[in-house]
């Protein structure tokens, strides 16, 4: 009898504890260490990059910084992409490298990551964002990479560079941006259980996530929670810093970041409310997927 009993325990406290990190594995959580920058494109004043490099310890900190996304041509400047020479000539930051490749042998060297291991921050620039998951994911890269934020470190990204940073690729397809669920769906999930767009205001994006979240032709794949999803969709010139759960947005005046939080929506919910507009100054928990500050 005592034996059947301790089994009994013993089978409910594995169900209970299998239900317990199964839900766990359905928030939406930030980095436990480290900090996220997450531009939504369109600096074209670079007050976004400025604040990035600040938070990253000024222009004496060591920069790796990732234009991948940039182009699928070998013949095509990476070395001397615009981030870069902005940080060089105008931050006048002595400590910047860049780091490239769209071969996946490359980038599963130790020769290729050693900028990326020292650094104090990294950064990817906009493009496709595709590019970036074609080149380091599952590589030693994506695993150095995220070593950044172990070691307390900053990594930010705009556009592309921003998109990357959620679990759920948005546009990430080879043929068109305008293809919201396309051929590549996976990020690197700085930010669990969410989908990032980008550009949103002045592209009209504002309905993207919802298709995103909602995936009417169940194009999305097999093993991605889709009703766990929280869309994040940024303005440009505009970007939220995420420390562990919380995220502050920042930016220009009249930028927003809008959220999207499928779990609110009802069958009569109208598109215009299945979203909430965010100001500069805004913070918000990504775990409890409530408004702390405005």
């Amino acid at each position: 009898m005592r034996r059947n009993i301790l089994q009994t325990a013993f089978f409910l406290t594995v169900v209970l504890l299998s239900v317990a990190l199964a839900n766990a594995a359905e928030f939406t959580t930030g980095p436990k260490a480290g900090t996220l920058v997450i531009v939504g494109g369109g600096d074209s004043d670079n007050a976004m990059f400025r604040h990035f490099v600040k938070l990253a310890g000024g222009k004496d900190s060591k920069l790796a910084i990732i234009p991948t996304a940039a182009s699928s041509k070998p013949d095509y400047d990476y070395a001397g992409h615009r981030s870069a020479r902005y940080a060089h000539e105008e931050l006048g930051m002595p400590n910047v490298t860049v780091v490239h490749s769209h071969d996946r042998g490359t980038a599963d060297t130790a020769a290729f990551v050693k900028p990326i291991r020292e650094a104090d921050a990294l950064w990817f620039t906009g493009g496709r964002q595709w590019r970036i998951a074609d080149a380091y994911l599952g590589t030693l890269a994506e695993t150095e990479i995220r070593n950044v934020l172990v070691r307390g470190g900053v990594i930010g990204g705009s556009s592309a560079g921003a998109s990357i940073q959620g679990s759920f690729l948005v546009r990430g397809d080879t043929k068109s941006s305008r293809i919201l669920i396309g051929d590549h769906q996976r990020g690197f999930g700085f930010i669990t259980n969410s989908a990032i767009d980008q550009h949103v205001i002045p592209r009209k994006r504002q309905r993207g996530l919802i298709e995103v979240l909602t995936d009417p032709n169940s194009m999305m794949d097999r093993g991605i929670n889709r009703a766990a999803l929280l869309g994040i969709g940024i303005d440009e010139a505009t970007a939220i810093v995420v420390r562990q759960n919380i995220f502050e947005v920042i930016g220009k005046k009249d930028g927003v970041v809008l959220i999207y939080d499928p779990a609110t929506w009802t069958s009569s919910t109208a598109d215009a409310d299945k979203y909430l507009s965010l100001s500069p100054g805004t913070k918000y928990d990504l775990e409890k997927r409530i408004v702390l500050h405005r």
